[in-house]
């Protein structure tokens, strides 16, 4: 029975903790486009694109073999 003194202040803080994340979420914008990242992995082509090799002849910053 003295387990309820340590659980039911554990849960209050618990129930604290998840209302702070959650009012922290939607203040810093989390839930404004719900849509998008459910649709990407759908998406035909990559959504980022590997960058070109380095010509030698054009960049003179690129490494010579």
């Amino acid at each position: 029975m003295t387990i309820l003194l340590v659980m039911i202040p554990l849960s209050i803080l618990f129930a604290l903790g998840a209302g702070v994340a959650f009012f922290w979420a939607v203040d810093h914008d989390q839930f404004d486009d719900l849509d998008t990242p459910g649709l990407l992995p759908l998406l035909d082509e990559p959504a980022t694109t590997a960058p070109e090799a380095a010509d030698p002849a054009t960049d003179p910053t690129a490494p010579r073999a």
